[in-house]
């Protein structure tokens, strides 16, 4: 099946970004697919985007290591009307494309400068009436984040639009750890689809005809001070070596004409040029930096090498690389703060003498594995549409009906105030959703009944006693059973009495047994303890039993028995269709939506966000307080 991809790139300093952006989708291309190349840099001559859709916004760059102000291309700082010309033309390729994926380069794990165009972006896409999936494209290694907010912004946004990560290397070799830090949500978004490598490297001159030492500072004049050293080092190193210095074509001719103009007879100072690959196979040692780019080139040529990572302005992700490559035995290292010329000869006179080093040992499929990447996130896509098709039809159908479809909402294990239990009242306070919560009597904090005491739409339900698992080894997990009953029924009391005192009218004589599971012959005790209403997970047998109302909840979209994330989205609507199709061909049962708060990442934040908002616009959907579904409790006697 072929699909429309768009990618959006924008390369400030080198052209290493491009370089990657642009070989994702030539292979897409290749594969059958239709690809759209947003760029937002400069134009870079030396990058192919052939076979593809080339979309070139009003470029921006920035000057050595300033990424927070952006220059347009007389190197002037822009304005508001360059970033807003770069949105429009940018939600136009969008609506041109009509993409079946999205894929942002680098954001939002940086790019934070533009990430009002690619928050516009994210934004547009998400209220497409086929809303496409969206992927993140990464390095091997990221510069690590300033400060741990910027880590809980990018999760945010991720889990808001994102359906997956990937990350262009090996993790045998660089985790995205070793870089950024990397939640379990995160973790289980991450798709490695091995090293960017177009192609086989070029074949190896003889020894005996590797006489050149090649030096190359990417596409920006941030290679400045590896050009200057090498001149000098060219001078000092004895031999019959030549030299070759490949200046990017960032850097300003007269800088290039200045560094020509000082060059021995030994030494050839020229632009960058397409055939580096051929060039770097046939050299006796190559001194670079590391970018991304540059160490796969040597990995596949199997060069001696000397690296002077690029580490100005607080940048770490050149020097990570450097020190994962070295660690192979692909390379050695100049830090940036020891090069010199002395240094650059000592270290590239010991390169001379090293053997070439072995096959890099590195999983260089990284078009391949990206375009796998991209055909799955697109497959996927296609199940999520359908299975939203399928609760939008479900939900009109009830709605011409005039049957209404009951839903109630219960998030489990509550004990004390916290960031997850605010954004949880803030989810419900923002769709008018009234919430169940269901306390642990045993741990329950006084501070979580002052946090719900401005919180209407809140009350609270008696999870167990103290949440502890008595079953015996093998078997499933039970707070209330496998013991004696009379004990059990002793510590529910206790529970109930906790949470009126705690709560007051506020808690509902409700119980939910952890893990959502009761010894049977406890049940008829409990109206007798004080208890109205009993509620665990799946469909009910009745409305009531043993004197008590019962409600139960039916879709839980947490993976218990596998990641423990987000179980896929397409089986968690679809389950939910077919509840309401089921209400509305009669069932009385009111459907129940169970959350976890205090474990929820940022996709399944998004999820349940999504879902309340589609829930809440459809005429049929009544939300139900758990105060309706359990008789009237305000009139029992309290314990």
């Amino acid at each position: 099946m072929s699909v429309s991809v768009l990618v959006a790139v924008t390369h400030l300093l080198g052209v290493g970004h491009l370089t990657r952006a642009a070989a994702l989708g030539r292979g897409l291309a290749a594969a059958g697919h239709r690809v759209t190349l947003v760029s937002g840099g400069r134009a870079a001559p030396l990058v192919s985007t052939e076979g593809l859709t080339l979309v070139q916004l009003p470029a921006v760059q920035c000057r050595g290591v300033d990424f927070r102000t952006l220059l347009d291309d007389d190197g002037q700082p822009i304005g508001e009307a360059r970033r807003q010309a770069r949105i429009a033309r940018l939600l136009a390729a969008l609506e041109e494309a009509d993409p079946d994926v999205v894929v942002t380069e680098t954001f939002p794990f940086g790019r934070r400068q533009l990430a009002a165009e690619f928050q516009a972006l994210l934004a547009a896409a998400a209220a497409r009436p086929r809303p496409p999936a969206v992927l993140a494209s990464i390095r091997d290694i990221l510069n690590p984040p300033s400060k741990p907010e910027r880590v809980v912004e990018a999760e945010a946004v991720l889990g808001r639009f994102y359906h997956g990560v990937m990350v262009h290397g090996d993790a045998a070799v660089t985790p995205l750890a070793a870089s950024w830090p990397v939640s379990p949500g995160l973790e289980r978004r991450l798709v490695y689809t091995g090293y960017v490598a177009e192609g086989a490297a070029p074949a190896a001159a003889d020894e005996s005809d590797r006489a050149e030492i090649l030096v190359s500072g990417g596409g920006s004049a941030a290679g400045l001070p590896l050009f200057e050293a090498a001149l000098g080092a060219a001078a000092l190193l004895a031999g019959p070596w030549r030299w070759r210095i490949l200046v990017g074509h960032g850097v300003p001719a007269a800088a290039l004409e200045a560094l020509a103009a000082r060059a021995g007879p030994q030494v050839t100072v020229e632009r960058a040029r397409a055939d580096f690959p051929a060039l770097l196979a046939r050299a006796a040692v190559s001194v670079s930096q590391a970018g991304y780019n540059t160490m796969i080139d040597l990995a596949q040529a199997r060069t001696p090498a000397v690296l002077v990572p690029f580490e100005q302005g607080n940048e770490a992700e050149q020097r990570l690389r450097a020190g994962r490559f070295a660690a192979r035995g692909v390379a050695g290292i100049v830090p940036e703060a020891d090069l010199s010329p002395e240094a650059l000869a000592r270290a590239v006179a010991e390169a001379l003498e090293r053997p070439r080093p072995a096959g890099p040992g590195l999983d260089l499929g990284g078009i391949a594995g990206s375009v796998r990447a991209v055909e799955a996130a697109a497959g996927r896509r296609e199940a999520r549409l359908a299975a939203w098709s399928r609760l939008d039809r479900a939900l009109a159908h009830a709605a011409a009906a005039q049957r209404a479809v009951r839903i109630w909402w219960r998030d489990d294990d509550a004990v004390a105030p916290g960031p997850a239990l605010d954004r949880l009242l803030a989810l419900s306070r923002r769709h008018g959703v009234p919430l169940a919560l269901a306390v642990i009597p045993a741990s329950a904090e006084p501070a979580l009944a002052g946090r719900l005491q401005d919180e209407p739409l809140a009350s609270v339900l008696v999870h167990g006693y103290s949440h502890r698992n008595h079953a015996p080894a093998g078997a499933k997990r039970q707070e209330f059973g496998h013991r004696d009953p009379a004990a059990m029924a002793a510590e529910l009391a206790e529970g109930l009495r906790r949470l009126v005192r705690l709560f007051g009218r506020r808690c509902l004589p409700v119980l939910v047994p952890p893990w959502n599971r009761i010894d049977p012959a406890l049940v008829p005790r409990l109206a007798g303890l004080g208890f109205a209403g009993l509620s665990v997970h799946g469909p009910r047998p009745g409305a009531s039993a043993a004197g008590l109302a019962l409600a139960n909840t039916h879709l839980d979209p947490i993976d218990w028995k596998g990641d423990r994330g987000l179980a896929e989205e397409a089986g968690l609507v679809d389950r939910l269709a077919a509840e309401i199709e089921r209400l509305a061909a009669g069932a009385q049962e009111p459907l129940g939506l169970l959350t976890h708060h205090l474990v929820h990442d940022a996709w399944l934040w998004g999820f349940v966000e999504r879902l309340l908002q589609h829930l809440a616009g459809s005429p049929a959907v009544h939300f139900a307080p758990a105060s309706t579904l359990f008789g009237n409790p305000e009139g029992r006697e309290r314990v």
